[in-house]
């Protein structure tokens, strides 16, 4: 196995460890999240979302190597920074009637951002050591933005 294989296995390896890690510290989480109202529920989930400006990193020479596509990193770090807003907005907005409408907004934006930084990854050939010292996003926070994605669908869907 070369060298771009053996790190391309490495990075989803970690993918996977950290989803099945995450899922499972989610379980307490999610129990308590499910007690409160529908708003208290959502609250700390928008706010974690609200540190999606990380992705910014994306673009910062030095942080990612240089060889990593722009066809990956500015619709990766813009498409977070979006995210970050809606988020905030939603959190501003939640107590009132459109804070509803606010959060389904934010999270189907969201949760497309994270799909589409996917496909772009894989469509514009990106190796894991292109990433730099932004490695931990995709491999310990992307995780968990899909699972803190799919906690609001399940809240918007049945509280």
């Amino acid at each position: 196995m070369n060298a771009d294989n053996s790190a391309q296995l490495i990075f989803f390896g970690s993918f996977a460890f950290a989803f099945v890690s995450w899922g499972l510290a989610t379980q307490s989480v999610w129990k308590e999240l499910r007690q409160r109202s529908r708003v208290d529920a959502l609250r700390p989930l928008l706010i974690l979302h609200s540190f999606r400006f990380v992705g910014l990193a994306f673009l910062i020479p030095g942080v990612v190597s240089p060889d990593l596509p722009a066809a990956f990193s500015r619709p990766t770090a813009y498409g977070d920074l979006v995210a970050a807003i809606l988020a905030l907005i939603a959190l501003y907005l939640l107590p009132g009637k459109g804070g509803i409408a606010a959060v389904w907004l934010f999270n189907l934006w969201g949760t497309a951002d994270l799909l589409n930084a996917f496909f772009q990854g894989n469509r514009a050939g990106l190796k894991a050591g292109e990433l730099g010292a932004m490695y931990f996003i995709p491999t310990v926070l992307v995780p968990l933005a899909l699972i803190t994605h799919a906690m609001i669908f399940r809240i918007l869907a049945e509280l």
